[in-house]
């Protein structure tokens, strides 16, 4: 695990040099304090943070071949390097060490660009050929790790995080407005677009060749787009417990102690409990939770972790949070860089910090949601066959009628019961990626056009072809109705806002992230499940949690679903109403002239009233506004922390 950078340019036309590169990682080495590595090929530069989990001694990078024509940078873990290596040994490649990222330059030798087909893992890599004078740069196949990339005339710069371009004379922070409408709409901008203008990001399962002009990529994989009608309920249940155990083994390959996080929910407690079944050491596994109020009490999970940790007789920490983290939010955006609406930031960070006291390598649940219709949103196609039964005067009429004087909020489960509704709703007449595309959504088309007053919103807003999350949908044509959601979300909602959060998040704390039910070989096999079978009589998940029966407690098993956000909606009302304030107050808003400071007053009127649930949108407006004191204004994060600290908005 480590960060990467790097420089690209024409030899006619060479910018900049080795210590541009070594300043560039220097900005990282949070993500890899272990090592560090240059390696110069003139007008191709390669660099290094490492953090050491595999070969401590002599996984130092950048790694060459026998003969030094080939050399590589990469972050992430490759999980089959050992078969691979036995395999090129046999072939007559010869290894200098026992690192799983010298199998990259070898492999590519013997296949060329096609060397990225037989790679199971996470990754973020370039790769420079000397005879060929070509460089490739991938990024894994579920966008698990990211990789940004810079033009400039004449070549180009990359990176494992955008702020390493900051060490580059001429990089200048600008916001793109195009990338700000789509985090505006759904909370997070989709690739190739990143907030910053002029900076792109890989897209997953991605390669793209440089060999002096233009930087052509292609797509390397991709999720099926059929599934398999051919097995029965039974069947499948068999296949995907074998596979998702052997991932799990798979993705506890290390030289370093390796924990768990455990939420309480039914992933993070299944891969804990594979885990721990797949080692005679004792299980660390970390929680995080809350307390204080009702509201803190709805979200709290760690009952359900503890018990699941009991259980295991693992060694369990855990940890309690309260909206006392106004003074933490500058350096969180710091390290996230791009300001996605997601509560999981904070809450992710800080278990994080705590596994980091005595964990490397730490496994998650992320995924599973996606994988096997977790959230409620899979249920439109269900539900909706049967809403279309109403009669069309009630559903046209009447029940939008109803559902306007619900309240709206996620402090109870009768509230959120409320915004699903309101929701489905008003989704209940749209084409399945009109209702998609709505349930996704934080902002309106109409709220987007009253709040970016004046940007060419006849051609920009979403619902246009150019969009992120409609160009998408748009593309997707598989007919089973969860097979084509989980299709959009591999290439929206989980690389580009749960992956993100997480990589980075995880690694401004120095540790190692790794997500087995990611593993693209269990992503394949359960995508091909028909959501007869996925989603039996419309159990969310049910599947999967007929797979784990005798794997968790039934306490876990039947349990609703709870996210593994904090609780800010509520905590924006009271605790953190003076942040708030302070970062979304008239005068901050047209010193800024982003935004209607009249619009955003008539938000959080009615998020306070109950009226509307606008948790994730104020949660974007408000990280939109730190990440512009960081990255516009070119405060430090430690100074923007400082003044927050000093007017004490969470007592």
């Amino acid at each position: 695990m480590c960060g990467i950078v790097g420089i690209a340019s024409h030899p006619d036309r060479r910018r900049y040099g080795v210590e541009d590169v070594r300043r560039m990682a220097d900005t990282i080495v949070h993500r890899g304090p272990d090592d560090e590595g240059l390696f110069d090929a003139g007008n191709v530069v390669l660099g290094m943070r490492r953090l050491s989990i595999i070969d401590l001694e002599g996984g130092h990078q950048p790694i060459a071949n026998e003969d030094r024509t080939v050399w590589v940078v990469s972050n992430g873990e490759i999980y089959n390097f050992e078969s691979l290596r036995d395999e090129l040994i046999q072939r007559g490649h010869r290894f200098s060490t026992r690192s799983d990222t010298e199998v990259l330059v070898h492999l590519y030798e013997e296949y060329g660009e096609h060397f990225i087909d037989r790679i199971e893992g996470m990754f973020a890599m370039a790769l420079w050929d000397a005879s060929q004078r070509r460089l490739l740069l991938a990024r894994d196949r579920l966008g698990i790790k990211p990789l940004y990339v810079w033009p400039f005339p004449g070549g180009f710069a990359f990176a494992s995080e955008i702020k390493a371009f900051r060490a580059l004379s001429g990089f200048s922070s600008s916001i793109c407005m195009d990338a700000l409408l789509d985090y505006l709409q759904i909370g997070y901008a989709v690739a190739p677009r990143t907030i910053f203008d002029g900076v792109e990001k890989l897209a997953p399962g991605v390669i793209a060749t440089w060999d002096g002009g233009a930087l052509s990529k292609r797509r390397y994989w991709q999720p099926p787009t059929e599934t398999d009608e051919s097995l029965s309920y039974d069947d499948w249940i068999a296949r995907i417990g074998t596979q998702l155990r052997a991932s799990v083994e798979e993705h506890m390959i290390s030289d370093v102690p390796v924990g768990a996080f455990l939420s309480g929910g039914i992933d993070s407690s299944a891969v804990a409990a594979l885990m721990a079944a797949s080692t005679d050491t004792r299980l660390n596994t970390y929680s995080i939770g809350y307390g204080g109020s009702s509201v803190a009490d709805y979200y709290n999970e760690l009952p359900y972790a503890k018990a699941v940790a009991d259980r295991l007789a693992s060694d369990h920490r855990e940890i309690r949070v309260e909206p006392k983290v106004a003074s933490l939010l500058p350096r969180l955006m710091w390290h996230l860089e791009e300001p996605i609406s997601d509560s999981a930031i904070t809450t992710t960070f800080l278990v994080s910090e705590l596994a980091a006291e005595s964990v490397h390598v730490i496994l998650s649940g992320v995924g599973g949601d996606e994988l096997f219709a977790g959230y409620s949103r899979y249920l439109g196609d269900y539900y909706g066959r049967r809403y279309r039964r109403v009669p069309k005067w009630c559903r046209t009429r009447l029940l939008p009628q109803i559902a306007e004087l619900l309240p709206s909020g996620r402090q109870n489960r009768l509230m959120d019961m409320a915004r699903y509704a309101k929701r489905f709703i008003e989704a209940g007449g749209l084409d399945w990626r009109e209702r998609y595309a709505l349930y996704l959504s934080i902002a309106d088309r109409a709220t987007l056009a009253e709040l970016v007053p004046g940007y060419r919103l006849s051609s920009d807003l979403p619902g246009d072809a150019d969009h992120g999350l409609t160009r998408i949908a748009a593309a997707e044509a598989s007919e089973d109705e969860l097979l084509r959601l989980f299709r959009i979300d591999w290439q929206t909602q989980l690389s580009e806002n749960l992956l993100l959060l997480t990589d980075k998040m995880t690694m401004a704390c120095s540790i190692e992230c790794r997500v087995p039910f990611l593993d693209h070989k269990l992503v394949e096999l359960a995508a091909r499940i028909p959501a007869r079978h996925k989603l039996p009589n419309g159990r969310l998940k049910g599947l999967l949690k007929d797979v784990l029966r005798d794997t968790l407690p039934r306490s876990v098993i039947d349990r609703r679903k709870r996210g593994f956000g904090a609780p800010v909606g509520a905590w924006f009302k009271r605790e953190l109403a003076g942040l708030r304030a302070e970062l979304l107050n008239e005068s901050a808003l047209r010193d800024r002239g982003l935004f209607d400071p009249d619009v955003v007053g008539r938000i959080c009127a009615d998020h306070d009233r109950s009226r509307a649930d606008h948790t994730d949108l104020i949660l974007v407006l408000m990280n939109l506004e730190l990440w512009a004191r960081l990255f516009i204004d070119g405060r430090s994060h430690e100074d923007v922390s400082a003044e927050l600290e000093a007017r004490k908005f969470a007592a």
